[in-house]
């Protein structure tokens, strides 16, 4: 049986220009003085739980700078392929990177393809960001020293 691709299935909201103003102001509400209350179709409401305020205030970030917001479980496994979509890397390099242990990854039962935690490509995500500006800012250092 073949596996459905997570990203397909995931949900992607693009923001719409003309919400932005209220995108921007959604966003600059704190999380913990903020209650948030859901209508249901019977006239009830239901105050949302800080979680989910915490997702909708970022997501409301995200979009008032014009970007999409595509919605997936950290713990969501993803096939080398969509891990390397997600990172904007080939496969082959991801599969180099899941042999060399820098992305953790399991095989499939009784298969040779593995998956990949979603938290565990945005933490490599992380680290590779950390290196590069570290390195950025090393070199911006060196570049007023004069060396021999």
């Amino acid at each position: 049986m073949a596996r459905s691709s997570v990203l397909a299935r995931a949900e992607k909201v693009e923001p719409d220009p003309s919400h932005q103003g209220a995108f921007a102001e959604t966003a600059r509400m704190a999380p913990e003085s903020v209650e948030l209350l859901v209508r249901t179709p019977d006239g009830r409401e239901l105050a949302l739980p800080g979680e989910l305020v915490r997702i909708l205030l970022a997501s409301a970030g995200e979009l008032a700078r014009g970007h999409a917001v595509t919605v997936l479980a950290s713990e969501a496994q993803l096939s080398p392929t969509e891990a390397a979509e997600l990172l904007g890397l080939s496969r082959p390099f991801v599969v180099r990177l899941l042999d060399a242990g820098d992305i953790p990854s399991t095989n499939l039962p009784g298969s040779s393809h593995r998956v990949v935690r979603l938290a565990d490509v945005l933490a490599f995500q992380q680290r590779r960001e950390r290196r590069r500006e570290g390195r950025r800012q090393i070199a911006d250092a060196l570049e007023g020293v004069d060396l021999p």
